[in-house]
């Protein structure tokens, strides 16, 4: 979507809220931990390491945020946008690590089961499920919501969500039936969950890390639409569309009618690059002859218009 908001005013809502939830988070983190070794749950644990790795995760969507809002410079022309996407990289890597931690140590007690303080993980468990849904709804509102990297935070917390509710109907279970093996069983269910999750964030993150086209951007439409939509317009080739941050970018050649008006021409192909597709950073080279392949490679400078929106 066109981004007709004040960026500032977003970053800073992003910040507070990221570092209300990572104060959240942390301090449950320690509560469940001590929890789930006094009363000897997996679950409990399995949930304070998914909150282990959300207090880091939050921590540092923090740092993205706050070093994507420095200036672009001679060496940094794009600024440290991309920061946010490695971050939800990251991110999404520390998540799948410690779901296979987990998944490891709910097998090994399937081998030898462990006595669990039921009563005790309750507690700790309906603690931990109301800070949960706190950072996540501090986290999952507003424009945020389109940012990849408040996302992975998002999504960190949502697997402790799943978690807290897991270890309740756990500790429900051995409370009423003294059954144990419902702890492990749980914490393999709610990770399998999560895992899916993750593995989505990391495909989508490693995907934009290696300028892949935006998923909202189909460029054979693209091409086409812009060929029938201005009539000047020729043939579209050599197009390149990448994302950095949330912003897409492009790059194309553009084989035109001779203009009566250059920049006019110019001017079209902006608006209609920034209406249709919302992209608001394009570089056309536009050609009057038709551009063969070695011309195209080559960009001889004598045949290049370049003009940025």
């Amino acid at each position: 979507m066109a981004h007709q908001h004040n960026h500032t005013e977003d970053h800073g809502s992003n910040r507070k809220r990221l570092l209300a939830a990572f104060i959240v988070t942390a301090v449950f983190m320690v509560a469940e931990v001590a929890g789930g070794i006094l009363s000897g749950s997996l679950a409990l644990l399995a949930d304070a390491g998914h909150m282990l790795t959300d207090a880091a995760a939050l921590l540092v969507a923090l740092l993205a945020v706050q070093f994507a809002q420095r200036k672009p410079n001679g060496r940094h022309t794009f600024g440290l946008l991309r920061l946010t996407t490695l971050a939800a990289f990251v991110n999404a890597l520390a998540l799948l690590a410690i779901t296979v931690l987990i998944v490891w140590e709910a097998l090994r007690r399937f081998w030898q089961p462990q006595p669990v303080a039921g009563g005790l993980m309750l507690t700790i468990a309906i603690a931990g499920l109301l800070a949960n849904l706190l950072s996540f709804w501090l986290l999952h509102r507003g424009s945020e919501e389109k940012n990849l990297n408040v996302r992975a935070a998002a999504l960190h917390v949502l697997g402790d969500l799943l978690g807290s509710v897991g270890a309740i109907v756990a500790a429900l279970i051995i409370l009423f039936t003294g059954w144990t093996p419902i702890d492990p069983i749980l914490s393999i269910l709610v990770s399998a969950l999560v895992l899916r999750s993750a593995w989505s964030l990391l495909r989508e993150s490693f995907h934009e890390l290696l300028e892949g086209t935006p998923g909202a951007v189909n460029v054979e439409k693209l091409t086409r639409d812009l060929t029938l939509s201005i009539a000047e317009v020729r043939n579209v080739h050599h197009v390149h569309v990448w994302q950095v941050g949330e912003k897409p970018l492009m790059t194309l050649h553009v084989q035109v009618i001779p203009p009566y008006d250059h920049d006019a021409l110019l001017r079209r192909i902006h608006e209609h690059l920034h209406q249709r597709y919302q992209i608001e950073h394009a570089t056309v080279q536009m050609e009057y002859q038709h551009c063969d392949d070695g011309d195209c490679e080559l960009g001889f400078a004598s045949q290049q218009h370049h003009h940025h929106h």
